[in-house]
């Protein structure tokens, strides 16, 4: 790997960051060669990356990658072993050397978040809001209320509320704090589907209009690609990538990194380049159904969903699993013909896998 100014870069060039010049925005969080082990366990190594003012950054990964850690180290919550961590020109230091946790500036919200259940949403929130302007903190309560979609609560006691909606006061709350940085830990797992998509919307509109910045873990890559300007995959501890959503997706180059979108089908090369002994990688959304298709396939299942039916599907050639959606199901071991939906992008695929051989 190389390093530029304490960043890493990795070896793979379409992983690599892509914001090169750093002296043309604001920067808020530098996070420098960071290490923390638990009981002598690796949990993060060597990480580096950079926060801008009003930036969205997602961390995104497997369960037990480290994402809930990083956040805590970010805030200070924990001692980091190597590295440096600074919000502006302040060095964040864990509970060894400060007493009280975190910078003033920056908000951390855990997964479980502390409320007081025995007073009202509207109390729970008016805590951290000014006490000599009432009207003023009444109108920024009910616009925090409106953010999280839950106007008409505010005498509700919280021990009342469910689980998600015990999650939305809290969300509520750090923003009545009045962040720079925002610090969100799986911010959206027990609120049900139905409100999930709303409050995303809502949250991050709200904080790209403040120019709040956000640090946000999540194992939701619908989180990363609509709300995320960056995002951070972590593997076993280790920075695999910073890059765009975009980009991340586009490239279909590791496996791991590829598999956070959707699921994976892993293709030899021999279908096109009969001498080739690489693989290659496609999201099941690449391939269809079609009667001149290239690759021979026999169906092994159907599964059906929502709108389409995922066909699960082995080559002839080289007895290799493709999985495909289709508007219809097929016999079990019917033989039919699959592709590529898009040419060019099985052009442009199998070219990088040349020119990385």
């Amino acid at each position: 790997m190389l390093k530029s100014d304490g960043f890493i870069k990795q070896s793979f060039p379409k992983y690599t960051n892509h914001r090169l010049d750093y002296s043309i925005f604001e920067l808020m969080l530098h996070v420098k060669n960071l290490h923390f082990s638990y009981y002598d366990q690796p949990t993060l190594q060597n990480i580096s990356f950079r926060v801008e003012k009003g930036e969205h950054v997602c961390v995104i990964g497997e369960s037990g990658c480290g994402k809930s850690t990083l956040l805590k180290a970010v805030y200070g919550l924990i001692d980091i072993a190597q590295g440096e961590i600074f919000w502006n020109n302040d060095k964040i230091l864990g509970p060894a050397f400060q007493l009280i946790p975190g910078h003033q500036k920056l908000k951390y919200l855990a997964q479980e978040a502390e409320l007081m259940p025995y007073t009202s949403v509207e109390e729970n929130i008016k805590k951290y809001l000014s006490r000599q302007y009432p009207e003023k903190s009444q109108q920024r309560c009910d616009e925090l209320l409106e953010v999280i979609d839950m106007v008409g609560f505010n005498h509700r006691k919280v021990k009342n509320l469910s689980g998600g909606q015990k999650q939305r006061v809290a969300i509520a709350q750090a923003l009545a704090k009045e962040p720079q940085l925002l610090l969100l830990d799986e911010p959206f797992n027990f609120i049900d589907n139905f409100r999930k998509n709303k409050l995303r919307r809502n949250l991050f509109n709200y904080m790209k209009k403040e120019s709040i910045a956000c640090l946000f873990a999540t194992h939701d890559s619908e989180d990363m690609f609509a709300y995320a300007d960056t995002a951070l995959v972590l593997k076993d501890g280790k920075l695999l990538a910073n890059n765009t959503p975009k980009n991340l997706y586009e490239a279909r180059e590791d496996f791991y990194i590829s598999s956070l979108f959707e699921e994976v089908n892993t293709i030899s090369q021999q279908l096109w380049k009969p001498n080739s002994n690489q693989n290659l990688l496609a999201y099941v959304s690449d391939f269809a159904f079609a009667e001149n298709g290239k690759i021979k396939a026999k169906v092994l299942q159907n599964y059906p969903g929502k709108k389409e039916s995922l066909i699960e599907s082995i080559t002839k050639e080289t007895e290799q699993k493709i999985l495909f959606w289709h508007d219809h199901k097929f016999r079990v071991n019917e033989m039919i013909r699959i592709d590529f939906k898009d040419q060019g992008l099985l052009t442009r695929l199998l070219n990088a896998s040349s020119s990385q051989s």
